[in-house]
């Protein structure tokens, strides 16, 4: 019986031990949970680049962005066979359907006259690829000037008595700075009900100006987000740090055949006279009449790709390697770091979906239980849920990777990697977790999994190795043994 099955037994006994209206509403909504798409909340502080980050990896321009603060409510993206926004008040009443239009790409939804305040969240159904698999959840700034709005970005990602409603978390940082560390330390608990590194993901989301927009931008942000992600106040917090040029990531994904000229038409220009004309933004824009474009074409084109979407796109063009829209489009997501983010959504998220669903449904489950304790049944499904939770191999494996990058797991830094990586730090195909090629054979992953349990095992077994590490190698052995398993 799969994880997910098993979370759904349980899900039937507490509906029938906790028979009240409010939590066989709950139960239903949680049993709904287990067969929708993953939940991924992006958030982060002002102006962070959540929502660009969102509309770069739907494909599609949907939330709005601009030099102000945008995102004032917690609003749900997911995808559907209608188009239709659905917005649920504060107070709990009746979801009404709200009235919304299209304004340059954007929706702007309009709310009825309420504050923002008075808003619980508001739900976006939109037919859309990039939906079916993960739904994303745009959540307002938490160090927003509205202190009501701060709040509730603060409530929806770490509530106090309810669970969290995503069930993976993208934080997002425009720098390195102290305060997104005490950001991301506010998130953190070490209850299994609140974000843990084993569900969380840190994104430099405008990594292009960590270089101020030169051609090298991209590799100074991975050099620095290599160098974090061996910081020990990040570890315990985050699985990864993926530096991504969101702006850059949303424009390539939606540039137009018109846009696509009008940057071939600035790559004609000499190299010399292009870079002198890219030193800055207003340089750019109030360039000489004799200039390719209209003043107000290079400001459209600067709002849409920045300087270092310029610089790149115009030097791809000029060196001949794209040819048409569709190839530029290509190239420029790639350099923007959006291929990589989401091949880390899809091996880190998305293939342990029904693992952090099952994860989410059963701790709702057992804060069920803590609130109806002494009730006719309650201490049986405690017990039952104990069982299922402590049996489940995929949860012994997030609680030892939430243990060595909390630094509870200590050793040699080679053998931490080691186990990081068997235990699906990098992906949980076998070849990921062996640190083999993609393409090794069924008899190269078995022969290979049964060698490194024979190593761990000695390792484990040695009377020097610490019983907190012994504990984590045993974790990784049981990865291990099921592989073998699977390929016997």
């Amino acid at each position: 019986m799969t994880l997910v099955q098993q979370t759904h037994e349980i899900l039937a006994t507490a509906r029938s031990v906790l028979d009240t209206p409010e939590t066989s509403a709950e139960i239903d909504r949680l049993s709904a949970r287990l067969d929708a798409p993953l939940r991924v909340a992006i958030a982060g502080k002002v102006k962070a680049g959540k929502s660009t980050l969102l509309n770069a990896l739907v494909g599609e321009l949907l939330a709005p962005t601009d030099t102000g603060e945008c995102t004032k409510v917690v609003t749900w993206y997911v995808d559907g066979h209608t188009y239709q926004v659905m917005l649920y008040p504060a107070n709990g009443g009746t979801p009404v359907q709200a009235r919304f239009n299209r304004d340059d790409g954007a929706i702007d939804i309009d709310l009825g006259g309420r504050n923002a305040a008075d808003v619980d969240r508001l739900e976006v159904t939109w037919p859309s690829g990039g939906l079916r698999e993960l739904t994303l959840i745009d959540t307002p700034g938490v160090d927003s000037l509205n202190e009501s709005i701060a709040t509730k970005a603060y409530e929806f990602l770490d509530p106090d008595e309810d669970d969290t409603p995503a069930d993976a978390v993208l934080y997002l940082m425009k720098h390195i700075h102290a305060a997104d560390l005490r950001l991301l330390e506010a998130f953190h608990d070490d209850s299994m009900a609140a974000p843990s590194p084993v569900n969380a993901i840190a994104v430099l989301s405008r990594a292009d100006e960590i270089g101020v927009g030169r051609p090298n931008s991209m590799d100074s942000a991975n050099r620095i987000a290599v160098r974090l992600g061996d910081d020990p106040r990040l570890r315990r917090l985050v699985q990864m740090i993926v530096p991504v040029a969101g702006l850059l990531a949303e424009t390539a994904g939606t540039m137009t055949e018109s846009e696509y000229r009008e940057l071939c038409e600035l790559a004609a220009l000499g190299a010399d006279e292009l870079e002198m004309l890219l030193l800055s933004a207003d340089r750019f824009v109030e360039a000489r009449p004799e200039t390719p474009l209209t003043s107000l074409d290079r400001a459209r084109l600067v709002g849409r790709f920045g300087l270092f979407g310029i610089r790149s796109a115009t030097a791809l063009l000029s060196a001949g390697t794209v040819t048409s829209s569709r190839q530029l489009a290509e190239q420029l997501t790639r350099l923007s770091g959006l291929d990589e983010l989401r091949g880390v959504l899809s091996t880190l998220f998305v293939a342990r979906a029904d693992v952090l669903k099952a994860r989410s449904g059963l701790l709702a489950v057992e804060r069920l239980c803590r609130e109806h304790r002494g009730a006719p049944g309650v201490e049986s499904l405690e017990a039952e849920l104990e069982r299922v939770m402590a049996s489940a191999h995929p949860f012994n494996e997030m609680n030892t990777l939430a243990a060595i990058r909390s630094g509870w797991v200590t050793g040699p830094a080679a053998r931490v990697a080691e186990l990081e990586r068997i235990l699906g730090t990098t992906g949980t195909l076998p070849a990921q977790r062996l640190g083999l090629a993609v393409t090794a054979s069924v008899d190269e992953i078995r022969h290979t999994s049964i060698a490194e349990i024979a190593r761990l095992q000695r390792i484990a077994e040695n009377p020097l190795t610490t019983l907190d590490l012994a504990t984590a190698i045993r974790v990784a052995i049981r990865s291990l043994e099921g592989i073998v398993a699977e390929t016997s």
